[in-house]
């Protein structure tokens, strides 16, 4: 675990000790040796597990710093993240003078930008949109890069840059090292580091985490709804699939929350498909907490990290039971089923008490919880363009961190379809952003908006 036990010079080895870098995590133990040899590495590594270090040591031993020209290009989401990955290599650089590190991120002046990159560069750190940018004018130059790292993948591909990414690689020589760090490893991230990496080694250091668990609990009670608002004031969870076994019963109990003031939506087989595009994309962004789904409409949702899913109506099967509350649970968490059934439903349920570890409890113990409502985290604003327009996730992005002042952390997740963007922005802040937006311009053009 010692950084000594690494081929690093004297002088990092020197400057690790003095900036507090005394043993390496172990995303770095397992990941630099590797990045050492040139080889290219695909890491599931959590923020605060010292990924930056992991391969900024790589790219800074790697550094030829006589030869100034753009060596090593990282790419973040977000210029909050982009920032903080400058800051950290700029301490890791420390150990030898004249390494030059530049920040390219929207919501800095694109002038500036372009005096700075005309004195060359050694190593870039910036968001897909604006290094695209550059290198559409041919104010960066990429021809001598020799390592591309891609932080945070899967928030980026949440916020839709893979056609930015897609393109700033075809600027990348084929011959470079790739460096792909994710906090999740889903279908998506690894089909793009299949794209994007050759032969890659595989690094997780989530191995000695629990398996996922779910805490199953049915409960016994005489109304349903108020089971149901009981269970989520105890809880709280971040987001919940409520199962019913009709699309009836779907609607009218998302109807039932929103009158109690719990932020609700339903999914189900009578919606068109632009309404179901809508509920998806709100839930998958967290601009709702609730989605109500028969099993038919659930088909195919693959929602991350999702804290809780709820039988409202008891499934026909046992099958249907262990597909429904196999939904949560996921990615290292640890997930909540909870099952409601009345005095009629005794017999249905009977099977289910052959697993010990099931808890069976009675809603009229829990706490009813006075006022309690449940409100989402972001509003989803939809704008009238999309692929059609030529029309990036960079170009929003850009545009509400630019003029607009958003921070980076108060917008979500960007999906661009055909002819329309949806765009998730903190609640807090969505009035300003929705303000700025019908007013003003993406791509010196003006596009109609609305909020769901």
């Amino acid at each position: 675990m010692n950084f000594s036990k690494l081929p690093l010079t004297q002088a990092m080895l020197a400057n690790l000790d003095a900036i507090g870098y005394k043993q390496m995590t172990p995303i770095q133990s397992e990941a630099l040796p590797a990045i050492l040899e040139g080889r290219d590495v695909m890491a599931e590594a959590k923020t605060g597990s010292g990924k930056t270090a992991a391969f900024g040591i790589g790219l800074l031993h790697n550094l030829d710093v006589k030869k100034f020209r753009v060596q090593s290009l990282v790419l973040c989401p977000t210029r909050e993240l982009a920032d903080q990955v400058a800051k950290e290599l700029r301490r890791l650089a420390r150990f030898q003078h004249n390494i030059k590190i530049l920040m390219l991120t929207g919501g800095e002046s694109f002038g500036k930008q372009l005096g700075s990159l005309s004195h060359q560069a050694h190593i870039i750190v910036g968001t897909p949109g604006r290094v695209l940018k550059h290198l559409n004018k041919e104010s960066l130059d990429l021809s001598n890069l020799n390592t591309f790292v891609l932080d945070e993948a899967d928030r980026m591909l949440d916020m839709g840059f893979i056609e930015e990414i897609e393109s700033v690689l075809s600027f990348v020589p084929k011959e470079r090292q790739t460096l792909l760090f994710s906090a999740t490893y889903d279908e998506e991230v690894k089909e793009v580091a299949h794209k994007l990496l050759h032969e890659p080694v595989v690094v997780q250091t989530t191995t000695d985490e629990k398996p996922n668990e779910i805490e199953e609990r049915f409960y016994a009670c005489s109304d349903k709804t108020e089971a149901l608002i009981k269970v989520l004031s105890l809880e709280q969870p971040k987001n919940i699939i409520i199962f019913t076994n009709t699309k009836i019963e779907a609607k009218e109990l998302a109807e039932r929350l929103i009158a109690r003031k719990i932020d609700a939506l339903a999914i189900h087989g009578d919606l068109e498909q632009y309404e179901r595009n809508d509920v998806l994309v709100q839930f998958a962004n967290g601009s709702t907490p609730i989605l109500v789904a028969t099993d038919v409409a659930a088909r195919g949702l693959d929602i991350k990290e999702l804290a809780m899913v709820v039988n409202f109506d008891l499934p026909h099967t046992q099958e249907t039971y262990t597909h429904r509350i196999g939904r949560t649970g996921r990615a290292g968490a640890k997930g909540i089923a909870i099952t409601l059934y009345e005095a009629y439903e005794l017999e249905k349920v009977e099977p289910y008490k052959t697993e010990e570890k099931r808890l069976f409890l009675d809603a009229n113990d829990l706490v009813d919880v006075k006022g309690f409502e449940m409100k989402p985290e972001f509003i989803t604003l939809v704008i009238e363009g999309g692929k059609k327009d030529k029309l990036r996730a960079g170009d929003i992005l850009g545009a509400l961190t630019g003029e607009a002042g958003l921070q980076g952390k108060s917008i979500g997740k960007i999906d661009i379809y055909e002819r329309q963007a949806y765009v998730a922005i903190e609640r807090e802040v969505v009035e300003k952003a929705y303000k700025y937006l019908k007013n003003g311009k993406i791509k010196n053009k003006k596009f109609s908006i609305w909020k769901l």
